[in-house]
């Protein structure tokens, strides 16, 4: 059977070029004609970059991250805005929706498309899931910087998933292990500890693992809960909310509650309602307030006797003692 044009393109020979090929228009086609049959192996490979509407493209059946709005997806969206998508993102199409794409990875890009309006690049493949979760493991675990935590969450919700511990390791590209520890840590800290304390960027596997261990016994898992509803670790981002957690959990300090004091509000008024006035009782503080036609005067006449009156406060506190 004779071949055709793309397979003689494919098949043909390479041999030097002679100088002048180098240069100007003969390069020019030189250069189209590889682009051309770069273009043919990957559409035969099923890596041709298409352009989708991102309406028509959903999100990954397992997620690998906990954080999404970070300083790093701000860059990415004005890189994208100012200069373009320069890197597809990989979809399949959708194992149980016609005319709808899956993303393998990506996610960060399709989000910034559809922020801005625009269409997304994207690579179609056909893929199996086995296929799905390897590629998208290893693409973000090389491009995406994904922290330990959620690198061992992704583990986790794989193997609650059905998929097999040769299938995640080769999708984290870890032997067996890391893996095991990476599983231990997502499983022993508590669900909603791992929730309050995010990505926790920087924070590796032996801090991790520090925390698994202390958190192992129940009354520290309990005290780790108290921590991460206080203040103290609110008010802090990032890894900081992790050192502060397992500082606190090591110490064994149990996290400050300040009970709100009781306020009681009254009102007074004259009889002839020429002075009105709110005064609020709230702990070791006392509040008063003047209002109507004489409440400004009235004030002045009290904060001219406040001498007097402490003077009179005093003997009838003495007396009941």
């Amino acid at each position: 059977m004779r071949k055709n044009l793309m397979d003689r393109v494919l098949d043909a020979p390479t041999s030097p070029r002679p100088e002048a090929a180098r240069h100007g228009a003969a390069r020019s086609m030189t250069r189209s004609i590889e682009e051309l049959a770069e273009n043919v192996k990957r559409m035969q490979e099923g890596e041709v970059v298409t352009s989708l509407d991102v309406e028509l493209v959903e999100a990954s059946f397992v997620s690998d991250r906990i954080d999404h709005d970070d300083e790093d997806y701000a860059r990415l969206r004005e890189a994208i805005a100012g200069q373009g998508q320069s890197t597809p993102i990989l979809v399949r199409p959708h194992p149980d929706r016609d005319g709808r794409y899956m993303i393998v990875y990506g996610h960060r890009r399709a989000r910034v498309a559809r922020e801005l309006g625009r269409p997304v690049r994207a690579v179609i493949k056909n893929l199996e899931d086995i296929a799905h979760v390897v590629a998208q493991g290893q693409e973000n675990s090389a491009r995406a910087n994904l922290s330990f935590i959620e690198k061992a969450l992704f583990a986790k919700k794989l193997l609650a998933m059905g998929q097999a511990k040769d299938v995640i390791k080769s999708a984290l590209s870890v032997d067996d292990t890391l893996l095991s520890r990476m599983l231990s840590v997502a499983e022993t800290v508590p669900g909603p500890v791992l929730d309050a304390v995010g990505a926790a960027k920087g924070v590796g596997r032996d801090r991790w693992e520090e925390l698994k261990k202390l958190l192992a016994i129940p009354a520290k898992a309990l005290f780790a809960a108290e921590v991460v509803a206080g203040e103290d670790f609110r008010v802090k981002e990032g890894a900081a909310r992790f050192d502060h957690l397992l500082t606190q959990v090591r110490s064994g300090r149990r996290p400050t509650v300040r009970k709100p004091a009781v306020a009681s509000t009254s009102h007074w008024a004259a009889p002839d309602r020429s002075v009105e006035a709110a005064y609020r009782r709230s702990g070791k503080s006392f509040s008063l307030s003047l209002s109507s036609k004489d409440g400004g005067e009235f004030g002045d006449f009290i904060s001219s006797r406040l001498e007097r009156l402490y003077a009179e406060f005093s003997e009838a506190r003495s007396r009941k003692e």
